[in-house]
């Protein structure tokens, strides 16, 4: 007897879930039908500073796969509609054609919901006049690349100074913009501790891009065309001709909440290792409208990336289609560049450490990306967290020029393995003087932690 699944969001996680179900089960046997509401299906989000930035040519660049090529694949996606309620008892979902405005109801067997996260926008005064953008989805980029060719004025205001921010900071810079970020912490970053947050604010300005700390944003200003000229702190004011808007993002979860599903402390919708809703056997979720376990922690948190969401896709869709699998959760691992600075971190900052009781050590080495002697060497600057009586790595944050960002990927697997610091020294890491220094920068650290470890008893 034939199935519907129902999937809720046309991007990384409902797609992927889409996709993978479809591999394991026929049409016969399980219909699948999914609702985007925006214009675009299976497209990188993370990819719109870069096509901004001139480094990416076309927009189209960043889809994955078309509605059409979807479609081929006998799932059946309706673009351009919304979901407007969720029927849990009744196992039915309302939708809305956003172009025709008409309604239905369509009924679900399994459901998944994939609904992502919504980018944080306060009701400022002005924070909708012409030239304020944020850059969500390729409508978005699309606006702002219009809007930069039509203005005259070369100022750009960054609202932000989180992983977007930073990313369209350099994208602006590339376009010929003078840049300003405004961001509320004390340092740029707040992905970093202070200190190495401090060294990407030193690397921002070097590269000609202003960055204003401590400035919370009050009021966007416009002008007698009601077009944006100016954005407004508690203590300045910042010329703008474009405002790009940076703040971070939230989990979408308004349906689930109105309908009753768990969520979280951030917002975001609890599920079992199968990606399975809390206390509902055929509902699953996952991308970034759900939260997820800390391994280091221990605690749940909402961490808004495409790797993440990918695989929940395709964990749900495995479950989903009569296969088995799980999510264990993540570390924390994220890299992100600004021009030549390459910015990474995975696993605990201090604050997290203190907030969930752990006692830790820290230490911070300055090293090179190559051989100090073989050309290109780069400058690098590694800070490790480790649990102060056991030696258990915590976190490793890495700031530096080209070969810095990718290095954290050591101290992601030594995380998920539970490793300390003391066995990170012995880990078998290629060397090459074009590669790395005879001692790589993460082990010079976990050397130092180790160190600091034995001294702290």
């Amino acid at each position: 007897m034939s199935e519907r699944l129902v999937v809720i969001g046309g991007d990384a996680a409902g797609m992927s879930a889409a996709s993978q179900a479809r591999r394991l089960r026929e049409p016969s046997q399980l219909e699948i039908v999914a609702f985007e509401r925006g214009r675009f299906a299976s497209f990188s989000a993370c990819g719109i500073p870069y096509w901004v930035g001139g480094d990416v040519d076309e927009r189209d660049d960043l889809i994955a796969r078309t509605p059409e090529e979807h479609r081929a694949r006998d799932i059946d996606l309706r673009m351009r509609t919304e979901v407007t309620e969720l029927d849990l008892a009744g196992q039915r979902v309302r939708t809305q054609d956003l172009e025709s405005g008409g309604e239905a109801w369509t009924g679900f067997d399994k459901l998944v919901i994939a609904t992502g996260a919504r980018p944080v926008r306060p009701a400022l005064p002005g924070i909708g006049a012409p030239g304020v953008h944020g850059v969500q989805t390729l409508d978005d980029g699309q606006a702002l690349l219009d809007s930069l060719e039509g203005t005259r004025g070369r100022r750009a205001v960054v609202v932000g100074a989180g992983y977007i921010g930073v990313e369209m900071a350099e994208a602006l810079l590339k376009r010929g913009y003078e840049v300003t970020v405004l961001h509320r912490g004390e340092q740029p970053m707040s992905t970093l501790d202070p200190d190495m947050g401090r060294l990407v604010h030193r690397a921002m300005d070097g590269l000609g891009i202003t960055t204003v700390g401590s400035a919370a944003v009050t009021e966007v200003l416009t002008g007698e065309d009601g077009r944006v000229r100016a954005v407004a702190t508690e203590d300045a004011e910042y010329p703008a001709d474009v405002v790009v808007l940076g703040m971070g993002v939230e989990p979408e979860t308004t349906l689930a909440q109105a309908a009753g599903l768990p969520t979280g402390s951030y917002g975001g919708l609890l599920t079992d290792l199968a990606m399975r809703v809390r206390g509902h056997e055929n509902v699953w979720a996952g991308g970034d409208c759900v939260e997820v376990l800390d391994l280091v922690s221990g605690r749940e948190r909402h961490i808004a990336l495409g790797t993440h969401a990918n695989k929940h896709g395709q964990i749900i869709g495995s479950n989903v289609g009569g296969d088995y699998a799980t999510f264990p959760g993540v570390v924390g691992t994220a890299v992100s560049k600004v021009c030549e600075l390459e910015i990474a971190r995975t696993g605990l900052r201090e604050k997290d450490a203190r907030a969930v009781g752990l006692r830790y050590v820290t230490v911070t080495v300055e090293s090179t990306s190559r051989a100090g002697y073989y050309p290109g060497a780069a400058p690098m600057t590694v800070k490790m967290l480790a649990e102060r009586r056991t030696g258990r790595l915590l976190g490793v944050q890495i700031v530096g020029r080209e070969g810095a960002g990718k290095r954290v990927d050591i101290a992601a697997v030594a995380l998920s393995a539970r490793m300390t610091v003391e066995r990170m020294t012995s880990l078998d890491l290629g060397y090459a003087p074009p590669f790395s220094p005879v001692w790589d920068p993460v082990l010079v650290a976990a050397r130092k932690a180790l160190a600091a470890v034995r001294a702290a008893g």
